[in-house]
């Protein structure tokens, strides 16, 4: 048995995560495995898919995690090093659950989990992590008497994949392409020659030798300091376009030939519209944090935005619930219903380099349409109580009460501001002590001004 402090300190909102260390090592990781095999035996799987990333500790935490699955009857096909779409692939093609160890873009001393069920379904808080965090408090109950033990079987899936994501986007007509690709040293260092093979694109590689101690830079592309060496990299070898992945590789960033990032809304809204004109009328689901674009380029194009709060499992959930072909979030994950309604950075840079294969354009002058507005960026403040955090919220709200139009609460607190289509978002963190801030207007000084202003009472 554990005790709930911990538990509740390892399981968050949507994935298990923490430093590896003591109560956090493969003892622990075994506990959760067979919580997490009980329950999908339960529900009747007979058979579960594993994958890790590049880390240290990912092979024996993940191994441990596979015997304490295996105890309770399932087999386990045991993938080895995948990123976590290729992962999704796999759970989705064997209709199987599936568990990928990462701690994605966080330092190489942590580590941890995402789980789905069979066909890729997101689990949450709500939809089987709660129970697995009980099961670990209260003690995981011995199998029944006579349950076999599973077998663990290696398996690599990673041609499976890639053929998989080119029957979706076919680019062998593309023009020829430069790609630069930073990987961080992380799982794009493996996915990104398998996917890439064959097609008309000379990769320019940047990190791709894989380590989990991110000896170049953090592999988290959205700080925008990890960008840096992509965006140099991309105008020295003259590349049509730069591609960042994070360390799991289920997000993508991208710079133009310039150098200059590509905003995770604008290429939201090329995607949008590139599905759109294949399912008209389509739904296309958007999270509360991306540009007013987004939705633009979707009513435009005959389609139906469904604003959602962020979170791959809200997501998820919603794109099942309404039938949506595609979604993307502000933070470069993208979610497409022909992909399991799972998310995948590499099928979204697949969309990216198929616009821009079939145009002559450059990328800046492709994506001038999708940027219509400026935007912050998403900014965190550290609040170390959840009192702290919604008292400086209140706040926000009463400094800006004469020039509100609209407030929602779907995810933090939205306000959508008078005369003008400014709006800013400020919402707590699901998974750290954090007052996240974005803000959306016009103009970049109308930013910088309503930035200033927040931050200036948030941080009091």
């Amino acid at each position: 048995m554990r005790s709930r402090e911990q538990v509740d300190a390892s399981i968050k909102a949507y994935d298990v995560r923490g430093v590896v260390g003591p109560g956090f090592d493969a003892e622990f990781f075994q506990e959760i495995g067979s919580a997490f095999g009980r329950l999908m035996a339960g529900e009747g799987a007979t058979k579960i898919v594993i994958g890790h990333d590049m880390r240290d500790s990912s092979p024996e935490l993940s191994y441990a995690f596979a015997r304490g699955a295996a105890r309770y009857g399932l087999d386990v096909d045991y993938l080895g090093q995948t990123s976590t779409d290729e992962l999704y692939f796999a759970s989705g093609e064997f209709d199987c659950p599936g568990a990928m160890f990462t701690a994605s873009h966080n330092p190489a001393q942590y580590n941890g989990i995402k789980m789905c069920r069979a066909g890729a379904k997101p689990i949450g808080q709500e939809t089987g992590l709660a129970a697995i965090a009980d099961a670990l408090v209260e003690g995981v109950p011995a199998p029944a008497a006579g349950t076999r033990t599973g077998e663990i079987i290696e398996k690599d899936v990673l041609a499976d994949y890639g053929a998989f994501l080119r029957n979706l986007v076919p680019l062998e007509n593309s023009r020829p392409l430069t790609v630069a690709v930073d990987a961080g040293n992380g799982m794009a260092g493996l996915t990104v020659p398998a996917v890439m093979e064959g097609l008309p694109f000379e990769i320019k590689p940047l990190y791709f030798e894989l380590d989990g101690t991110f000896p170049n830079h953090e592999a988290n592309p959205l700080e925008p300091a990890n960008l840096v060496d992509l965006q140099r990299f991309t105008v020295e070898s003259g590349a049509d376009i730069g591609l960042a992945f994070d360390g799991d590789a289920d997000r993508c960033f991208v710079v133009d030939e310039r150098g200059e990032p590509v905003t995770p809304s604008a290429i939201c809204a090329i995607i949008a519209e590139r599905y759109l004109a294949k399912n008209p009328g389509a739904t296309i689901i958007h999270n509360l944090i991306t540009s007013k674009t987004v939705p633009d380029i979707i009513r435009e194009n005959g389609g139906t935005p469904v604003r959602t709060r962020v979170g791959h499992s809200f997501i998820k959930a919603t794109m099942a619930q309404t039938g949506a072909v595609f979604g993307g979030e502000h933070s470069a994950h993208y979610y497409f219903t022909e992909f399991f309604n799972a998310d995948s950075g590499m099928l979204a840079a697949m969309h990216v380099l198929a616009a821009l294969g079939e145009t002559d354009k450059p990328l800046s002058e492709l994506m001038e349409q999708y940027t219509r507005y400026e935007a912050s960026g998403e900014i965190n403040s550290r609040l170390d109580s959840a009192q702290a955090q919604q008292e400086r919220t209140q706040a926000v709200l009463d400094a800006f009460a004469d020039r509100t139009e609209s407030i929602d609460r779907l995810d933090g607190v939205t306000v959508e501001l008078k005369s003008t289509p400014a709006w800013f978002n400020v919402r707590a963190s699901n998974t750290e002590p954090l007052l996240r801030l974005n803000v959306e207007a016009p103009t970049a000084q109308e930013v910088t001004a309503l930035v200033d202003e927040i931050l200036g009472i948030i941080r009091a």
